[in-house]
């Protein structure tokens, strides 16, 4: 039965966000269960194409990510998909209708990971910004206002930029990954063999200006919607902090992150304050 073929799907998209993100997974768990498929399913996709490009070293990357580009392009025209992500991800654009032009722009900055390690302009860097998480962002609006097309062009922008938060903290947290593993510099003003204080301030500052405006899109979010996307972004705030009181010359070379019992002090925080209507 295609039921149990499309049941099995998101399940699919599912795992893979449990597997992959436990934090991101815990804030998808506050959303309501009304919405919170879609949002696996999304994710479930993005990590898939996100995966090629970043970790299957041992494999010919150009040609399983064009086998990708050529499955979901079929999937979105006849929504239907052998690839269970793929299957999951066709239903969510067009229960929501997701615009093309969105799948197009995440597809091509994941592109060029495979291909493209420094990126010396603003220009350049804002750009695989935009495709790689603004319209992660969007996408995932779309399913947060439903059919409310008013209400999507209202918090776009907002969106937009809590979706630049997040990436640019990943960036600056996985900065020993991506240089030593990936060889890989997204900053343009960010000169690997002499980080520094400034450098590093800069950033954060930058990074803090995108939060703040992202919080003015969530507490106007649907009910469904702004406990989840709150609890994200309490998490970030916290690992920004923690990135902000760490010496440049460790963030080069450890991970930060925010430890499982802190985890849990921010996630009571954020019921209290949304249960109490603090935000």
């Amino acid at each position: 039965m295609k039921a149990i073929f499309d049941l099995i799907s998101c399940q699919c998209s599912k795992n893979i966000t449990r597997a992959y993100s436990t934090s991101f997974s815990s804030a998808v768990k506050m959303l309501s269960p009304s919405i919170r498929q879609d949002i696996y399913n999304i994710y479930g996709f993005v990590r898939l194409a996100d995966e090629i490009v970043d970790t299957f070293h041992d494999y010919d990357k150009e040609k399983l990510f064009a086998l990708l580009e050529e499955d979901l392009k079929t999937a979105l025209k006849e929504k239907i998909s052998l690839n269970p992500v793929l299957n999951a991800f066709q239903h969510t654009v067009n229960k929501y209708n997701i615009p093309q032009n969105l799948i197009d722009a995440f597809m091509k900055s994941m592109k060029m990971d495979l291909h493209k390690s420094v990126y010396n302009t603003v220009q350049e860097y804002n750009e695989y910004i935009y495709g790689s998480a603004d319209v992660v962002g969007l996408m995932c609006l779309k399913v947060f206002t439903g059919n409310d097309d008013k209400k999507y062009e209202e918090l776009k922008m907002p969106a937009m930029r809590l979706g630049s938060a997040f990436q640019k903290v990943n960036f600056l947290r996985d900065l020993k990954a991506d240089t030593e593993e990936l060889e890989r510099n997204y900053f343009p003003s960010l000169n690997l063999s002499e980080i520094d204080d400034a450098t590093k301030a800069a950033i954060i500052s930058e990074i803090e200006a995108d939060l703040n405006e992202g919080f003015k899109g969530i507490i106007k979010l649907p009910p469904e919607a702004k406990f989840g996307v709150y609890t994200a972004y309490v998490y970030y705030k916290k690992l920004l902090q923690k990135l902000k009181n760490t010496p440049p010359v460790k963030i080069k070379s450890t991970r930060i992150r925010v430890p499982d019992y802190e985890k849990l002090g921010l996630l009571a925080q954020c019921y209290f304050n949304y249960r109490f209507n603090i935000i």
